[in-house]
């Protein structure tokens, strides 16, 4: 479905995008991260411009994780400029619909639009998670991020696991096609 085509009601989805992915402390920042908040701000712009919902999910690491509740890493990255009324949906497994109440809060959208890191384990389990509710999925193809892994380079991860988001069925949209311009 083209970016024109998305329901109304599709909200918008931030995924794991919290400091300890941008600040460097223990692991490097994701992969082009500039970029990333460039892009998330703008379709975060695009998506409140639009009326639509935006949440944020945030990964709860277990103790001792740069991700643990109330390190330094845990927070939402200030950068993004997160609304006071834009909700934060803990988890602690990969797939944001594990938090009962995200999935309530997303009930009745038919679709969702999500962007985030990490493509290959957060993003990619909450789009299964979509898919397996029958909702409708659109991916920003480049507002996904992740780190290098032993065997690809973080980029090659994200082409991947593009197509195969593809395959599975999703809408791919670049930020530019959908926020225009």
């Amino acid at each position: 479905m083209p970016a024109s085509s998305l329901p109304d009601n599709a909200p918008l989805i931030v995924i794991d995008l919290q400091t300890g992915m941008f600040d460097g402390v223990h692991e490097p920042p994701i992969h082009d991260a500039p970029g990333i908040v460039e892009r998330t701000k703008a379709v975060i712009d695009w998506a409140r411009g639009g009326g639509r919902k935006v949440a944020f999910v945030r990964h709860d690491g277990p103790e001792g994780d740069p991700l643990a509740p109330d390190q330094p890493g845990w927070p939402v990255w200030p950068a993004l400029g997160q609304a006071a009324d834009e909700p934060t949906f803990a988890k602690f497994v990969r797939d944001a619909f594990s938090n009962p109440a995200f999935g309530d809060w997303v009930a009745g959208a038919g679709a969702v639009v999500l962007l985030g890191a990490q493509t290959d384990f957060c993003v990619a389990a909450t789009i299964k998670g979509a898919i397996a509710r029958g909702l409708g999925v659109t991916v920003v193809s480049d507002a996904h991020s992740t780190l290098d892994n032993a065997s690809e380079s973080a980029e090659q991860v994200i082409i991947r696991h593009n197509g195969e988001f593809a395959e599975a069925g999703v809408n791919l949209v670049t930020t530019k096609a959908l926020v225009g311009g």
